[in-house]
């Protein structure tokens, strides 16, 4: 089994030592080809050239027969790979941020246990706490339940009983409720547990999945498509599975962008993010939380205003085709204050550069979104490098008008000062703006 590690945009070679083998190549990119964010060629996961592939804005795990290919996030391509494992975890937090799945400091615990990639870690994270659950004991739950008995218990079905019981005085037609952990939740744990089992690569991990299958030996053990997803039923008495069953969702290839790789593609697993997207995911969990305890409230791909519709002189004109999406909406008592798009590129670094980088197209984006939203407040926020700071880079004005645009950056490695951070941008960027030098 070859595997490898490779940066956003970086080169694996082919056909050379330290590489993949033309076969190896050509295995991978069919199954980005195969995947749904992969697109009509693949090109948007991997680019095949020949001598090489070049990785693309997307982050995961990527796998075929006989290999596999992981792809770590990296801001600058220009700048010097950092170390692996710290990558992996920042990748690891943003995915718990983006999703949700209150990972806390487990990622680093399962790396600590030897977990390598980046499906190692949640596959290892998955098992330990299903397997701390389990030993608090399973959730139940009443079923109904049929079965001809010699006494009666529960209700008489009366129907089955003067029919296919009609010559049997010995038997009677019961239905009755028997509590049981064979529900929905538990199926879906049991099935994940073997599913998981098949793709794990270290025997620690295996050991644990090993130990859960016999824990949930007697719940019914379904294939992945005939999972009761749809049935599955959180309640207060079994809150502490929702965390879990996330988990699950996502190893499963049941939640967020289509992580899940297609059955009967190519053998492998898939766990593929854009990058984009997942930066944008976490910056609005984050800023929910930094804004819980003030006004505002963080909507996040709202908005779905449209931009053009017929035209009329003597009437305002009302929007029927092109909808936008703006990344992040900041409201104040349902009136939109402030419009954030968020950007996975680096800022430059030139102080002669009186644009910071930023793309015309963005800025362009940016005061139609002014115009559509009727919003005076806009700030393109970009991912600032590890250990730089969070802080507002430069403040605009739109000529003729009184918008302000911020251009800020955020450093996602700085974990614990990030929502104070945020909540300064954000309540810069939605109250009266200072002057500033």
């Amino acid at each position: 089994m070859t595997h490898l590690c490779v940066r956003e945009w970086g080169k694996v070679p082919v056909g050379t030592a330290g590489g993949f083998t033309v076969r190896e190549a050509e295995a991978l990119t069919a199954a980005a080809r195969s995947h749904p964010l992969g697109g009509e060629d693949g090109s948007r996961i991997l680019a095949d050239h020949r001598h090489h592939l070049r990785a693309r804005q997307m982050v995961g795990v990527l796998a075929a027969p006989g290999c596999s290919l992981e792809i770590l996030p990296k801001i600058d391509p220009d700048m010097p790979d950092e170390d692996t494992p710290t990558v992996r975890a920042r990748l690891v937090n943003l995915i718990d941020l983006a999703l949700g799945l209150e990972i806390g400091d487990g990622g680093a615990a399962a790396m600590a246990h030897g977990a390598d990639t980046l499906l190692g870690v949640l596959i290892r994270l998955f098992a330990e706490r299903l397997l701390a659950e389990t030993r608090r004991g399973l959730p139940r739950q009443y079923g109904a339940c049929e079965d001809d008995l010699p006494a009666l218990r529960g209700r008489l079905d009366v129907t089955r009983q003067f029919t296919h019981l009609a010559v049997r005085s010995d038997r009677l037609a019961c239905r009755y409720d028997v509590l049981s952990h064979d529900i929905a939740l538990m199926q879906v744990m049991a099935a994940t547990v073997v599913s998981l089992g098949k793709r794990t690569r270290l025997p620690a991990t295996r050991r644990l999945l090993d130990e859960l299958r016999f824990v949930l030996a007697d719940v019914t053990l379904r294939p992945s498509s005939a999972l009761p997803w749809d049935k599955v039923r959180i309640d207060r008495t079994s809150r502490r599975w929702e965390r879990l069953l996330r988990l699950a969702r996502l190893l499963m290839g049941r939640d967020w962008q289509a992580t899940g790789y297609r059955a009967g593609a190519q053998e492998g697993t898939a766990l593929l993010f854009p990058m984009e997207r997942l930066f944008e995911d976490a910056v609005a969990a984050l800023l929910r939380r930094a804004l819980a305890a003030s006004d505002l409230e963080v909507v996040a791909q709202g908005g779905l205003r449209h931009c053009l519709g017929a035209w009329s002189q003597d009437e305002p004109c009302r929007g029927e085709v092109f909808q936008t999406r703006p990344d992040i909406l900041l409201k104040r008592a349902g009136k939109i204050v402030a419009v954030i798009d968020t950007k996975w590129k680096r800022l430059s670094a030139d102080p002669l550069d009186r644009k910071h980088g930023v793309s015309q197209a963005d800025i362009y984006q940016m005061m139609a979104y002014a115009r559509l939203y009727e919003c005076d407040r806009l700030m393109l926020l970009y991912p600032a490098m590890p250990g730089t700071g969070s802080r507002e880079v430069r403040r605009f004005g739109v000529h003729g008008g009184t918008e302000a645009l911020l251009i800020g950056r955020i450093d996602m490695a700085a974990r614990y000062p990030l929502e104070a951070s945020l909540r300064a941008l954000s309540e810069a960027l939605s109250n009266r703006l200072p002057s500033i030098a």
